[in-house]
């Protein structure tokens, strides 16, 4: 059982979006965990085996206690039932309370679709009468008391946002564990949108302008299309900036 388990279906999506929100709340002593859907195989720099490697250091970096891969088709995967069915067997095995999800909609097809199979998945996972199975035997029926999405390269405006000012500089060690993605040191790979110069300042731009909204250095948004309740007005408070 883990209290945050992170869906994204590209290695990589969880770092550049929610990786300041993960490491806090690991750092806070909570078990966060990742399930990686692809190996981001379509990619169009590095390869798988150098992908899983910088996975598995990044998940290091972030302090999470499990990272795993439900090994679907980068690209090809679709939000049907045996995608649905396959990704329950996982939310079942991990039983989190909270889920953090791809975007609903962004610039990149693949966040979309998985952001809508991870919530509809979640769901259908809470139903007793669907029938998974993991190392042989019959799991139990788990639904997350809560689906967050992530805002990915197309900004959305957030349901909530979550300081990550203390965190912000080990989310930027967790991104650059990713050296195939995100330097150009290799002159015989091809520069991408995502290897550019200024991909990176777009990242902490992102942060800080959603930082700014709550009156804090840098900040994650969030998505929720369910209302998210608080105990008081007091949760609403945070501590000034010095």
């Amino acid at each position: 059982m883990c209290y945050i388990l992170a869906i994204a279906v590209h290695p990589d999506d969880i770092e550049l979006s929610c990786a300041g929100t993960l490491i806090k709340h690991a750092q806070a002593g909570q078990k966060v965990c990742i399930l990686d859907l692809t190996r981001g195989e379509l990619g169009t720099r590095g390869s798988v085996e150098l992908r899983n490697k910088e996975a598995q250091a990044a998940a290091q970096v972030m302090g999470v206690a499990e990272r795993l891969n439900a090994d679907m088709a980068d690209g090809f995967f679709s939000n049907d039932e045996a995608h649905q069915r396959k990704l329950i067997s996982y939310i079942r095995y991990f039983k989190p309370q909270i889920v953090i999800a791809n975007a609903l909609e962004d610039s990149h097809p693949d966040h979309g679709r998985a952001g809508h199979l991870i919530a509809e998945a979640c769901f259908l996972s809470g139903l007793r009468k669907i029938t998974t199975h993991w190392e042989g035997e019959e799991q139990q029926a788990w639904r997350p008391k809560r689906v967050y999405h992530m805002i990915q390269d197309r900004f959305l405006t957030p349901s909530f946002a979550i300081d990550i000012s203390e965190t912000f500089q080990k989310k930027i060690e967790a991104i650059l564990c990713y050296t195939s993605q995100f330097t150009n040191e290799n002159k015989d790979e091809p520069t991408t949108y995502i290897s550019s110069d200024g991909f990176m300042e777009f990242i902490k731009a992102r942060d800080v302008f959603v930082g700014k909204m709550i009156g804090v250095r840098y900040a994650e948004g969030y998505v929720s299309k369910n209302l998210p309740g608080i105990d008081s007005l007091d949760d609403l408070l945070l501590p000034e900036l010095p």
